[in-house]
């Protein structure tokens, strides 16, 4: 299957996006069928990050990427996942400002797609704003909210952009869904169905299991679902030894753990894979699941992309 739109990726062939190498990492996302695909970077110290855009935004302006997707550093330190806790950091708009001057000076002033960030940490409201103004859309994840704080902060987002909110990776990275405490999942979904966001979804098996994709998808459809693979730098390689973000990661089985924490960290699989496996395992119509891979996430972003064909 080729046109698919993968709005949150961190490489492949044993190469993380961000680095000098992020062209082959791209290259082989490209001949796997993702034709549009936007670059995402783990927390990291802000003059890494800002070294990081600039490498990337050229490859954006020259139309080899998407754009770039900034997952934290503003993130909860529970809810941190395979991110250096020594790189999260309290919102700071003068970051945003920074990496939007980055991205302008290497000639892609619009690289900057999407910023992932927990919204119960102070400061979350003054850089949301900051993220609108510059055109960057908002994403929640990674957080510890309570479900009150997300659903406030999604119709925010959805008020100040006029566009549905995004949430980073439904499920993960924030606490599971307790019918005494639905906290984020539930204002998710609750959002989602409202038209008001947009769920990013790693359909691979490993992240999510099959009954609670085809439970996504019959619940709030394939327009207010982004399936993305979050794929890391083993993807295209197997198992073995890696690197995310500095940070040792094993690979066993085709999946990607912390060293030590155990924490899921990534996904190995291209989203030709995780559209494969949402039809062949999880039993959704293709239809459907393409369009979770076309056209929503190109629509969640505003990326100007001509929508796939079912093969």
């Amino acid at each position: 299957m080729s046109g698919l739109v993968d709005i949150h990726c961190h490489g492949a062939v044993g190469t993380e996006l961000g680095g000098p190498d992020s062209a082959r990492a791209v290259e082989h996302h490209a001949s796997m069928g993702t034709e549009h695909l936007v670059a995402s970077l783990v927390s990291a110290p802000f003059d890494t990050l800002v070294a990081q855009v600039s490498t990337l935004a050229p490859l954006v302006a020259d139309g080899v990427l998407a754009g770039i997707h900034l997952e934290g550093p503003f993130l909860a330190h529970e809810r941190r996942g395979a991110h250096d806790p020594g790189a999260l950091a309290a919102p700071d708009p003068g970051l945003v400002d920074r990496l939007a001057e980055a991205a302008a000076l290497a000639g892609a002033p619009d690289a900057l797609r999407h910023m992932t960030l927990a919204p119960e940490l102070p400061g979350a409201v003054d850089l949301l704003r900051a993220l609108v103004e510059h055109g960057i859309r908002p994403s929640v994840g990674h957080t510890d909210a309570d479900a009150a704080t997300t659903a406030r902060t999604l119709a925010e987002v959805a008020d100040l952009q006029g566009a549905p909110a995004l949430v980073t990776h439904v499920f993960n990275g924030m606490p599971p869904l307790h019918h005494r405490a639905g906290g984020p999942v539930a204002a998710a979904l609750a959002a989602a169905a409202r038209g008001e966001a947009v769920l990013e979804l790693i359909a691979d098996g490993t992240h999510v299991s099959a009954e609670v994709v085809r439970m996504l998808f019959e619940t709030v459809g394939p327009g207010a679902l982004a399936l993305v693979s979050d794929a890391m730098p083993a993807t295209g390689l197997g198992d073995g030894e890696y690197t995310l973000g500095g940070l040792e990661v094993v690979v066993d089985d085709g999946t990607a753990r912390l060293a030590g924490s155990g924490a899921i960290a990534g996904g190995t699989s291209t989203l030709a894979e995780c559209v494969a496996w949402a039809v062949e395992v999880a039993g959704l119509p293709e239809a459907d699941v393409t369009a979770a891979a076309t056209t929503t996430p190109a629509r969640a972003l505003g990326l100007a992309v001509a929508p796939a064909a079912a093969p």
